[in-house]
Formats: C-alpha cells, sequence, structure tokens
C-alpha cells in the first residue's frame, strides 16, 4: 500500500486539490506560452528547507546570522546565470518578472523619466506602460507598435520606434513582448539608443530559454559583440523552465545600480529555496540536450504555425520564429471572439488563452485572438508530428458548439497526452 504524505493527512483539502490539478496538467494540452513543466529537481529544490531562511542582503552582506549555506547557495546561482547569458552581471533575487522590470527601472530612472515600450494591445506587457501598472503611474511611457500594413505587416515598426525615440528624446527604450511572435534584433534598437542618449532595456521573460538554448540572440550584444541592450530582465518559469521567479543579467558598471535597487529597494528577504531551484534550472539550461530542446520548440512552433494555417487560421505576422503563434481568429470565423474559443477549448482540454491582436476592435477581456505556446508540450516529449495533430483538434472544437462533440474531442486529447506524460509523473 503506498504511504500517505504528510500534506494528506494534515491537511487533506490542500493535497486533494494539489492531486486534481497534477490529473489537469497531465491529461490536458497546456498550450499557455508563458507556462512549461519544471523538472523534478527544480521542484524539489523549491520544497526544501532553505524556505525557512531569512537572507536580507547579499552573499558575504547579510543583515541576519546563519547565512553560510545560503550564500553559497545565491553565489551558486549568481556564478551559473551569469555564465548561461554570458553577462558579467547578475542578480537572482526578483521574485518575479514584473520585481524584475520595477528593479531594473529604479536603478536606470528617476520618476516621470520618458520610456519607450511596446503598446499592450500589440505584443507588450503591463509593465510596459500600462496606466493601471506601477510603470504607468510612476514614469512617461510612450508606445510603438507593428506595422499596420505590408511590406512587413505586423513586425514591430522600427522607422516608428526611431521617430518616437527622437520626438520624446526618451531616456529609456524598453524592447521586449509577450505576445510576438518574432525574434526582435538588438541591433537597431542600440543604433536608435544612442542616437537619442538613451538606454536600452530588454524584456526577455519569454525568450529567455531561447536565448540559453543559442535559438535566439543574446540581446547583450549586437551582432558584433559589442554592448547590445544596457540590462536584460527575464522570466525563470517560462521558456527557462525553471521556477516561477526572475533574474537581471546586466553590464559591469550597472550591477550596483541594480542590486541596491532591488534591494533594499523594492523586496525584502530573497527567496532562497526559489533561488536553489533557479540555479538547478540554470544548471540543466547549460546542459547540451537544453539546446536541443530550444532547437525543438522552435521546430515545433513552426509546424503548429504551418498546421494552423492549413486548416483555416490567420497568423498575426504571418508565422513565428520563437515559442509562440498568435491566431487571428476573424479569417476563422467572424462571429468567434477570443473569449469563446478559450473557453471552448478549454472544455474539450485545451488550455490556451485569448490574446488581443494589433488593431484589433475587440476588448483585451473579449479579444479577437488566441496565444498559443508550444514549451510545455515540447518538455513532454511532442514533436512535429503531435503539433499537427493539435491544430486539427484545435480546428475541430472551434468548428462545433456540440458539447458531445466536444467531449469526444477531449477523450482523444487525452489518449494523447498518456503517452507524453509531464516530468513530474516520470520515474
Amino acid at each position: 500500500m503506498e504511504r500517505q504524505s504528510v500534506l494528506e493527512v494534515q491537511d487533506p483539502e490542500v493535497s486533494r486539490f494539489i492531486r486534481e490539478e497534477e490529473v489537469r496538467q497531465a491529461s490536458t494540452l497546456q498550450l499557455i506560452a508563458s507556462e512549461n513543466f519544471a523538472s523534478r529537481a527544480v521542484m524539489e529544490a523549491t520544497g526544501s528547507v532553505l524556505t525557512n531562511k531569512y537572507a536580507e542582503g547579499y552573499p558575504n552582506r547579510r543583515y541576519y546570522g546563519g547565512n553560510q549555506v545560503v550564500d553559497k547557495v545565491e553565489t551558486l546561482a549568481i556564478e551559473r546565470c551569469r555564465t548561461l547569458f554570458n553577462a558579467p552581471f547578475a542578480n537572482v533575487q526578483p521574485h518575479a518578472g514584473a520585481n524584475a522590470n520595477m528593479g531594473a527601472y529604479l536603478a536606470l530612472l528617476s520618476p516621470g523619466d520618458t520610456v519607450l515600450a511596446m503598446r499592450l494591445d500589440q505584443g507588450g506587457h503591463l509593465t510596459h506602460g500600462s496606466p493601471v501598472n506601477f510603470s504607468g503611474q510612476y514614469f512617461n511611457f510612450v508606445s510603438y507598435g507593428v506595422r499596420e500594413s505590408d511590406p512587413n505587416r505586423e513586425w514591430l515598426d522600427l522607422d516608428q520606434l526611431r521617430k518616437l525615440a527622437i520626438e520624446h528624446r526618451v531616456k529609456l527604450i524598453v524592447v521586449g513582448a509577450t505576445a510576438y511572435p518574432r525574434v526582435v534584433e538588438v541591433d537597431p534598437i542600440r543604433e536608435i539608443a544612442d542616437e537619442v542618449g538613451a538606454m536600452v532595456l530588454f524584456d526577455a521573460a519569454h525568450v529567455a530559454g531561447l536565448i540559453a538554448a543559442g535559438v535566439y540572440p543574446n540581446p547583450l550584444y549586437t551582432r558584433s559583440g559589442e554592448r547590445g541592450a544596457d540590462v536584460v530582465t527575464f522570466t525563470t518559469h517560462k521558456t527557462l523552465r525553471g521556477p516561477r521567479g526572475a533574474a537581471i543579467v546586466a553590464h559591469e558598471d550597472l550591477g550596483k545600480r541594480i542590486d541596491k535597487a532591488i534591494f533594499p529597494g523594492l523586496q525584502g528577504g530573497p527567496l532562497e529555496h526559489s533561488i536553489a531551484a533557479k540555479a538547478v534550472a540554470f544548471r540543466e539550461a547549460l546542459a547540451p540536450e537544453f539546446r536541443e530542446y530550444g532547437a525543438a520548440v522552435v521546430a515545433n512552433a513552426k509546424a503548429f504555425a504551418t498546421a494552423l494555417m492549413d486548416e483555416g487560421f490567420r497568423l498575426i505576422s504571418g508565422g513565428t520564429d520563437v515559442h509562440l503563434v498568435l491566431v487571428d481568429l476573424r479569417d476563422f470565423d467572424p462571429d468567434l471572439d477570443g473569449r469563446t474559443a478559450q473557453d471552448r477549448l478549454d472544455r474539450a482540454g485545451i488550455t490556451c488563452n485569448r490574446n488581443q491582436i494589433p488593431f484589433d476592435p475587440r476588448s483585451p477581456f473579449v479579444t479577437s485572438g488566441l496565444r498559443l505556446g508550444t514549451a510545455a508540450m515540447t518538455t513532454t516529449g511532442m514533436g512535429v508530428g503531435e503539433m499537427k495533430e493539435v491544430a486539427s483538434l484545435i480546428s475541430a472544437v472551434l468548428r462545433t458548439t456540440s458539447e458531445e462533440r466536444i467531449a469526444e474531442i477531449r477523450g482523444r486529447v487525452a489518449d494523447l497526452c498518456q503517452g507524453f506524460p509531464p516530468p513530474f509523473l516520470r520515474g
């Protein structure tokens, strides 16, 4: 007989909910582009005794005693992070991507400074100047976007970016997005920044794992090896496949400012259990197998994109270079909105998120698009063949309103998932 866990005995309700979530993750398709499956080693470190230790400050500069061991842990995480991203400096303490961005802003800006960042409805993030977010409340954000018409429809509009940077004499240019399916080269951004005397922050939250795998250019450097972005922020739980958290890498001259901004600027005690898990994830990402994984993520996304277009969907920018695709539902079905599509797919065991598309006539609560990612499914071992099958299942779900048909497709989804278990179910 299997022995009950301590949690099952002490708190059966929470234990039951965790088991329910395990079943959900294992029996449904995880296509949310910002999600992935962490390894069992990462999860073990996250749940370790390091959660008990307070460690305000930095290695060898703490405000509490008893940090001899966590100093080693955090130093190791820093060293591995620097190696992974070829970075002169790294801070591994940010609790989340929003904290990392806020820390970078505190280090580089003064309240009221003007910042140029991507429009939220065209791929940007809340921390890129939303009026309901700290970024939009404390700094003056100006937004650039994508091209509205051919050539290169829905690709980043560098001409617009340069024009706005010059017009507003911005202090910082923020690059990177949560829903942009193309590689952003840092070289032209660096040229524009130098022209107006601005700094460059690259928000690599979504593509950090692709950078680590060598399938996306490292934004810290230009193609010629010169200084690219001044600062790169990223989360550790998306394509990097680590624990929920974030980190910052930068050039050496900005290190002290960033450290001071994170602590004592905006955070107190670091989460050393999460930092240990980040160290584990960085080590995993340094292995040759991770390069194979990153290449597979992109190959799967490209195959997925082609299959979706074959099913009658239009994709923003016409395809993808990264781990995600952004679907415009209007050509497939003018009356089908993103919220309805997301809910219907969820009932079929296909987990994704509605998303605004560029120049979307619908609100962000409804949307005309879906964002779909391949990172998590690639972690389970799915390949190009499975991506084509998933595109067919998505099309079948969105062509019907029959709950009987949706239930039938959910059964097919469960059968597919059974052959590709997530890491927490593997021996």
